[in-house]
């Protein structure tokens, strides 16, 4: 935690306030999906978690529309494309914090994110961050 303090600028005889920030750990989680199964994915996301971030919940963060490559091999099932082709998808990337508790990320991934994904495989990242939440409102 960085300490908040409140000071008097002796030369412009000012007061300088300075924001306290609350360093939480957090996993970030960051997956891409189709645009249109975007909403669905979340849905199932938030029936496990909800996405809170300090004050607010349903938090999420998604990038304007890419595309997504792969190319199946053989013996998969895929949702899109053919076994041995090169498919290329509209994809937005999806990111969400939860807290850092092993056994939320599991729940979230395999009983929200991966059920509620449209792929057989979908690419899912998992990295240990921390957020910083004002302490001022």
């Amino acid at each position: 935690m960085v300490t908040a303090y409140c000071n008097v600028d002796s030369y412009t005889n000012r007061v300088k306030l300075e924001r306290a920030m609350v360093f939480t750990p957090v996993y970030r989680i960051t997956t891409f999906v189709p645009p249109d199964r975007l909403e669905t994915l979340l849905t199932g996301i938030r029936g496990i978690v909800p996405l809170q971030y300090g004050q607010y919940d349903d938090s999420a963060w998604w990038s304007a529309e890419g595309v997504e490559q792969y190319r199946p091999l053989p013996g998969s099932n895929p949702t899109s494309g053919t076994p041995g082709q090169i498919s290329r998808v509209a994809s937005v990337r999806l990111e969400f914090i939860i807290p850092r508790d092993p056994a939320l990320l599991e729940r979230v991934v395999t009983s929200g994110l991966v059920p509620s994904h449209p792929w057989e495989e979908p690419a899912v990242f998992i990295d240990e961050s921390s957020i910083s939440l004002s302490q001022f409102r």
